[in-house]
């Protein structure tokens, strides 16, 4: 969604509405006096989603397509308390209710039976306000608990959203159910953090962090690090380093264990008004010694005609990632296609960002503030023998019908190039189709 340095209304809420920003899409203030606030947060979102083939990574094993529902609401308080000094506490408690019904997803990873409620949210910070003038204003930031983290644009972390059913279960006799909505990824919480930030919203800034997964298709991955920020108008340089602690062997990632990644990153326009830039190069040793060390890196760069009607924007991007390299926690964070590479490709036929190299191209163009129309191209190539090569076209829409209803319906066409890969049945065309509905109340 953020093609650019002004992104449209549209994509903003959005992206903030599905792509797991770390509070509630929405808040009602419950109450409010001499420095202390009450909110009660809440926020739903459904999704209708078609698929004319199957794909067997997960549970699938017959053709003939399937089509299915996913919903979720997340409800609960958060708040703050200002001291006079100019600190400040605050926390939040939510609970999340999610479900997936019908033939369960395209890949396999829902059956349709799924339904679950439980904690998300339970976490408790302190900001400095104005008590430490050398790192601005609240440039002190210190919090633990469940909550969200990411980094950057999502390429390594952006939360704990992986949401499988119960369909493996059924088949493995394991238990990955996170109570489904696969696609809209309901939970994104890790299940203890504890999170450092530093510095401001311009200059050097940082965040130390440790965080632990309760989620067993990440094998439950304990992880530590640090993520550093140099923020300029012109954009923000980004380095950060992620040592891998502990995993639970019984779900597979040992290379976690001790693994070792090292990412160099930027963002930002370079100083030119309407270009957009991105980069990100990242380096990885695995703590398995048998697994093989991993690199993966993209680049990109767009343009937006801010001056010819409906302000369209043109992206490329390239991206490749060694076999072997690990994903940790990407996710959908600025947009479609980052990082989830392709609607049917990324989220059920594969690749998952690695063994691949993906070229993008993405056009982008908003006829009015409430409204932003796209297209995306993907072109995969496997580097693990080609199994899994492929092109896929996305058109979708974002559309603020009124302030406390989003529509994206999207259209996909994703054709494999060889009938050896994921898809079962054969190499056709498959056309896809979902619709997703956010309710900020």
């Amino acid at each position: 969604m953020n093609k650019n340095f002004k992104p449209s209304l549209s994509a903003v809420l959005l992206g903030s509405a599905i792509a797991a920003a770390s509070g509630s899409a929405s808040a009602y203030n419950l109450y409010s006096d001499k420095g202390s606030e009450l909110n009660l947060d809440i926020a739903a979102v459904f999704g209708v989603f078609t698929s004319e083939e199957n794909y067997n990574l997960g549970a699938k094993s017959e053709a003939g397509g399937s089509d299915w529902r996913e919903g979720y609401i997340k409800y609960g308080l958060s708040g703050s308390h200002a001291y006079q000094s100019g600190a400040s506490v605050y926390g939040g408690l939510n609970l999340i209710s999610s479900a997936t019904w019908g033939d369960g997803d395209a890949g396999g990873f829902t059956s349709g039976d799924e339904s679950e409620t439980d904690l998300e949210d339970a976490y408790l910070g302190w900001r400095s306000g104005s008590l430490i003038p050398a790192l601005g204003q609240d440039g002190l930031d210190i919090s633990f608990g469940r909550q969200n983290f990411s980094i950057g644009d999502g390429f390594l972390i952006n939360g704990d959203a992986l949401n499988f059913g119960d369909a493996i279960d059924k088949l493995a006799g394991t238990n990955m159910n996170r109570g489904g909505a696969y696609w809209l990824a309901a939970r994104k919480a890790f299940d203890r953090t504890a999170v450092v930030r530093v510095g401001g919203a311009e200059g050097l800034r940082a965040d130390l962090f440790w965080l632990e997964s309760d989620n067993r298709a990440q094998a439950e991955t304990e992880l530590a690090g640090i993520n550093a920020e140099y923020v300029t108008p012109e954009g923000t340089f980004g380095a950060a380093f992620i040592e891998g602690l502990d995993v639970n062997e019984d779900y597979g990632y040992t290379n976690r264990d001790g693994q070792q990644t090292l990412s160099l990153r930027y963002q930002g326009n370079a100083g030119v008004e309407n270009l957009f830039l991105s980069g990100e190069f990242v380096t990885q040793d695995q703590g398995d010694n048998s697994a093989p060390d991993a690199d993966a890196w993209y680049m990109e760069a767009g343009w937006t005609f801010a001056d010819v009607a409906w302000s369209p924007s043109v992206n490329y991007r390239y991206a490749s990632f060694d076999e072997g390299f690990d994903p940790l926690f990407f996710g959908f964070n600025r947009g479609y296609g980052t990082w989830f590479q392709g609607e049917v490709a990324a989220n059920y036929a594969g690749p998952f960002n690695s063994g691949t190299d993906v070229h993008h191209v993405g056009v982008k163009a908003s006829p009015t503030e409430m409204l932003s129309l796209g297209a995306l191209f993907f072109d995969f190539s496997d580097t693990a023998g080609g199994a899994m090569d492929g092109q896929e076209i996305d058109l979708y829409a974002e559309w603020v019908v009124t302030p406390n209803l989003i529509i994206s319906p999207l259209v996909g066409f994703y054709t494999p190039d060889s009938s050896n890969g994921t898809q079962i049945g054969g190499d056709d065309t498959n056309v896809y189709g979902q619709v997703i509905a956010i309710v900020p109340f």
